[in-house]
């Protein structure tokens, strides 16, 4: 199946969604810092039960599977700036947000981030010709 750049945008976004979802090992704040030490509860409105409870739900293994295989994609991209553009749209940042991080002004952010995910779908395109390439060696 070659994947069209419709369907490389769907599972980049759709990776950056897992990403969001994956739990944090060290809890909230930045890896690395923990705490053992309990919460401590100042008010009654920041106990336990007082909000609604929020589910978490967890991405199950092909979910992790696609994010990795689509975060592997980003290596195909050459330039940081274009991957850095690919990756913001992909979590859903706004063009005005894009644009101010990267410094560009829309019309080449924007394409830049076509460019590269063209680069994407023709990188993929050719490693699927390579791949039938092999079978077909080995059947004959």
């Amino acid at each position: 199946m070659t994947l069209t750049s419709a369907l490389i945008w769907e599972r980049m976004e759709a990776a950056a969604l897992t990403l969001r979802r994956l739990p944090n090992p060290s809890g909230s704040g930045a890896r690395g810092y923990g705490s053992s030490w309990p919460t401590v509860v100042r008010e009654a409105k920041d106990a336990y039960g007082y909000h609604a409870t929020r589910l978490r739900v967890v991405p199950s293994p092909t979910d992790i599977q696609n994010m990795d295989e689509a975060l592997g994609w980003l290596s195909l991209i050459s330039d940081p700036l274009d991957r850095r553009i690919v990756w913001m749209r992909a979590e859903g940042h706004r063009w005005r947000a894009v644009c101010h991080r990267v410094g560009l002004v829309r019309q080449t952010a924007h394409r830049r981030a076509i460019a590269a995910v063209l680069t994407i779908e023709r990188s993929l395109a050719a490693k699927t010709r390579r791949g039938a390439g092999r079978k077909t060696d080995r059947e004959g």
